[in-house]
């Protein structure tokens, strides 16, 4: 029995029950479109989340599986038994007795038995395109999808640049202007009544915008900059609601999760607002005439750190384009929150990145920019800097925000970067060796290992220890490990 007969006899039943796939899975908890590829069999079906379904269903296992696989429990045992995987159970004849007598549970166990084997194929193929260098999606959240979907459009959406210009053009904005420009431009283009309220309480909302009342309420613990940012993100909701660009953008999209949409949604919003705020022409100009001195384009345009980082990222139009850059914000801890990559840099699936990269290095000298060229186990080599920024409340750090900010490009990019001026070369010994995660990392030598990487067999010698504990014991190190035999020099 396969996934496709899993997945073939689980729709019947919803179909049977007069239950659409997005009524099924909202009460399972999952998106309709992972409901959609489980019915179809182009995913596994994990047992717990099929007797979920069995149960809202209405459906009792035995006879589910029964019908499923077209034989009775008994055979379904006995075929599981002829497998030699089924060795590793080591039933004895008792056991075979109890499960005859007990027909759920033998439809139990072939069923754990037939998902068993099916996750251990994905495994094995997991792993064949590891030894590949191909890295698969483990744990394919809704923020990777949203990074893919970036990533497919090079993160630059020229309808969203005409769009900011166009609202830029009517409000007649300069370079540089003060929140209350804004909020009268959403007033006047848009009817959207704007004020700004004290903080309700321990509420940390600082946004709440009710399009159908058009009134927007902002906290009045923003700054500035953030400000002005959240008030282009409503202008940005609003040109996407009425110019038809959601639509546009998300119509034909088909996602593995029911919330990936909105939060596109979202990052379409900031990138109107990071377009409104640093209008192409100008920022593009701007960046080229500074050399990406990040520090000056925060103070030519009034804008913040990172906003002036994430723009540098949307410079892809053909006509002017910017270097591929990688861009990405960790916290002290080291999670990443926010990634893209067009320079080729791959970054770790969930968390646990290298310790080396310049972003996490970044915390160790809060007030300086951390700047370095990074070498990749396969001989990549990129250029990388970051610059912590840090946003205290009531006088703490430990209570506020506290992000580091990471750019960067490949090494032979480098030169077109003011931050590289004062770096050795990447061909010199002064480039860091780092990699993407520890579970994959190939370097046999590191002194900052948090774990074992799944590239090497886990060897274990209590002779023999290295300077950290999870780097593996290659052969060359038995070799000079080898004691000398008497006689030789």
């Amino acid at each position: 029995m396969d996934s496709s007969t899993i997945g073939q006899r689980l729709r019947q039943l919803r179909l049977a029950r007069d239950l659409s796939q997005a009524d099924l899975a909202r009460q399972l908890t999952i998106s309709p479109a992972y409901l959609n590829l489980l019915e179809k069999g182009r995913r596994t079906m994990q047992f717990p989340l099929l007797l979920r379904a069995l149960e809202l269903l209405g459906a009792d296992l035995e006879q589910f599986m029964a019908e499923a696989s077209g034989a009775r429990p008994e055979d379904a045992l006995a075929h599981l038994l002829d497998d030699p995987l089924a060795d590793t159970l080591a039933l004895d004849e008792a056991d075979l007795a109890r499960m005859r007598a007990e027909p759920r549970v033998a439809t139990t166990i072939a069923a754990l038995f037939h998902l068993y084997k099916n996750a251990r194929a994905q495994l094995d193929v997991a792993l064949t395109k590891l030894e590949a260098g191909v890295l698969p999606p483990m744990g394919y959240a809704p923020g990777d999808e949203v990074t893919d979907f970036l990533e497919s459009h090079k993160n630059y959406f020229p309808e969203l640049e005409a769009a900011a210009d166009e609202v830029r053009t009517r409000a007649a904005l300069p370079r540089r202007f003060p929140a209350e420009a804004l909020a009268a431009l959403l007033a006047d283009q848009f009817g959207i009544a704007v004020t700004l309220e004290q903080p309700h309480g321990l509420s940390s909302v600082v946004r709440a915008f009710d399009p159908e009342a058009r009134t927007l309420r902002l906290s009045t613990d923003l700054s500035d900059q953030a400000l002005k940012f959240q008030l282009a993100h409503v202008i940005g909701l609003e040109v996407l609601a009425h110019g038809g660009l959601a639509e546009r953008f998300l119509g034909a999209l088909t996602t593995r999760h029911a919330e990936t949409p909105r939060l596109i949604k979202i990052h379409l919003a900031n990138y109107f607002a990071g377009a409104l705020l640093l209008p192409y022409g100008e920022f593009f100009t701007e960046t080229q005439r500074t050399r990406y001195d990040v520090a000056r384009l925060v103070g030519l345009f009034g804008s913040s750190w990172e906003a002036v980082a994430h723009r540098m990222c949307n410079l892809g139009d053909p006509r002017r384009p910017g270097l591929p850059l990688h861009f990405l914000r960790v916290d002290a801890a080291g999670n990443i929150s926010k990634r893209y990559s067009a320079s080729g840099l791959r970054f770790p699936h969930g968390h646990g990145s290298c310790p080396k990269w310049a972003v996490h290095a970044a915390f160790m000298t809060p007030a300086l920019i951390t700047k370095q060229y990074s070498s990749m186990p396969d001989g990549s080599t990129y250029f990388c800097f970051a610059k912590v920024i840090s946003q205290p409340a009531a006088g703490s750090l430990v209570r506020g925000v506290n992000y580091s900010i990471g750019l960067g490009t490949n090494a032979d990019n480098a030169r077109h970067m003011v931050y590289a001026d004062d770096v050795a070369r990447a061909n010199d010994r002064a480039a860091v060796p780092v990699g993407v995660t520890c579970r994959f990392c190939e370097r046999t030598d590191c002194s900052q290992r948090a774990a074992p990487s799944y590239k090497f067999a886990v060897t274990v010698d209590e002779n023999v220890k290295k300077d950290n504990f999870f780097s593996p014991l290659v052969e060359a190190d038995r070799t000079i490990a080898a004691p000398t035999k008497k006689g030789q020099s």
